[in-house]
């Protein structure tokens, strides 16, 4: 009944060839007995079948399993050797964990990149689970299928049977509890690398290491802010997987509209001080951590001398008008520091008067109300830090101080949580309010027509473009 998924795809084994070069290879070594031979009456010359030919064996196989390009045949056989290496079933010792490792980096090495080949692995791994003598060599073979298909699937039709078979494993009566373990981890697997497809770049060793002792890896996702939180991931986590980890870190109930975001900046000499000289890359939901991790350490050695700095960013990838009903206080306070990040490196262009009026708010939801504000230590470098710099250099540094002070102190009555909203209000009532903004890329400008920076902005009425 396992089988059943797999008589739909008949015509893509090659049953008869490869029994045919089975028996050449069985009189050739003088051995027998390689399948259960099937007999349907006493007269009837026995035959091999497609259940025979997915049954465990111990010797190498001569040929591919599956129909595949001539050039790939041999390294169908030499998969098949890793395989049985890996199960230990042509080694007397105990293989060790350093040599599990570097077979599974070698599966990955060879069908990463090949679809045909992929569907060849599973169907050999699966070939290995039926009918297998030794639970040891069972196991191996169950935590290896598990090891392939979290880094990557089979095609639609082999996934489909593989699926089918095991999930019958997993469900059975009468399977062992660590099979049932493993089958039921390599459903799961499956089902998120059927959706987000095959991994970029090899797994690291330290994500086989950690799927094989069923450990957790992890890495740090910033905050616009410049605070983190630490996540978990392994060689099968998707950007949304953590989105979703994440947001239960941070006790995040709405965070639909938010996403993780590449943030690259390279630091060399003056650029270093730049305003916005980062750059952030929305990154889709299928993309794997383990593949952007992998990117941002070859990012650092392709990039010319120049140090580039990678972090992963939690933001906001859009703004929805049904954000201003949303009251979870984790989901404001992001809201406010993307605005607020916006707005400082001068996204949002407003006048004098609104640029007092926002500086005065976000002073008083970092301090409080205080009586006396120019006596606080800390009153000139927020004034400093508050006001995008494109606006300070417009009126005498004096000016803005009297202007904001004034601002600031007839807000008395309003709480930290009052100026945040009003703040967030403010920004929301431009006609280029709450938009996701983007650096645009320069290309060569070789008689100096563009301006120094042009950002991209995006909301609900359009898309705008600011020359800074």
């Amino acid at each position: 009944p396992e089988l059943a998924g797999a008589i739909p795809l008949i015509d893509r084994f090659q049953v008869e060839g490869f029994l045919k070069a089975m028996q050449k290879q069985i009189q050739s070594s003088g051995k027998r007995g390689f399948f259960i031979k099937k007999s349907v009456g006493p007269q009837v010359r026995e035959k091999f079948t497609l259940e025979d030919m997915l049954c465990f064996q111990k010797d190498p196989i001569p040929t591919s399993l599956l129909k595949v390009p001539n050039d790939l045949v041999s390294r169908s056989i030499k998969l098949f050797h890793v395989i049985l290496k890996y199960m230990g079933v042509d080694s007397p010792a105990i293989i060790s964990l350093e040599e599990r490792i570097e077979l599974v980096a070698k599966l990955y090495k060879h069908t990463l990149k090949r679809s045909e080949l992929r569907d060849e692995l599973f169907a050999q791994i699966s070939k290995q689970t039926r009918n297998n003598p030794d639970r040891s060599w069972l196991i191996r073979a169950w935590e290896l299928m598990y090891l392939c298909a979290s880094s990557m699937p089979p095609s639609k039709d082999i996934g489909a049977y593989l699926s089918e078979y095991v999930h019958y494993i997993a469900h059975g009566a009468t399977t062992d509890s660590d099979v049932r373990v493993l089958a039921l981890n390599t459903l799961n697997a499956l089902k998120r690398s059927v959706k987000a497809g095959p991994r970029v770049a090899i797994p690291a060793r330290e994500e086989i290491e950690a799927l094989l002792t069923s450990r957790k890896l992890t890495t740090i996702v910033f905050f616009l802010d410049e605070t983190f939180e630490e996540i978990t991931y392994d060689m099968a986590t998707t950007v949304a997987d953590a989105v979703e980890e994440l947001a239960g870190i941070i006790k995040l109930s709405v965070y639909s509209s938010f996403s993780l975001f590449e943030c690259r900046k390279i630091v060399n000499g003056s650029k270093s001080s730049e305003v916005g000289n980062e750059e952030y890359i929305g990154l889709d939901d299928n993309k794997y951590i383990g593949d952007l991790l992998s990117e941002f350490k070859s990012a650092k050695d392709r990039n010319k001398g120049e140090i580039l700095h990678c972090k992963l960013v939690f933001k906001k990838r859009l703004f929805r008008e049904s954000d201003e009903a949303v009251t979870d206080p984790m989901f404001v306070q992001l809201s406010y520091v993307q605005l607020q990040h916006d707005y400082i490196l001068g996204n949002y262009p407003v006048g004098r008067d609104d640029a007092a009026q926002l500086t005065a708010l976000q002073i008083l939801v970092e301090i409080g109300f205080i009586d006396n504000p120019e006596s606080c230590v800390e009153w000139i470098s927020l004034l400093e830090r508050f006001l995008p710099r494109q606006v300070a250099i417009t009126r005498a540094k004096r000016d803005w101080e009297l202007d904001i002070i004034s601002r600031y102190q007839l807000m008395e009555h309003l709480s930290k949580d009052d100026a945040r909203n009003q703040f967030l209000r403010i920004l929301r009532t431009l006609p280029y309010g709450n938009s996701v903004f983007f650096s645009v890329r320069k290309i060569d400008d070789p008689i100096g027509l563009l301006p120094g920076r042009i950002i991209l902005g995006i909301n609900k009425r359009g898309v705008r473009y600011f020359f800074l």
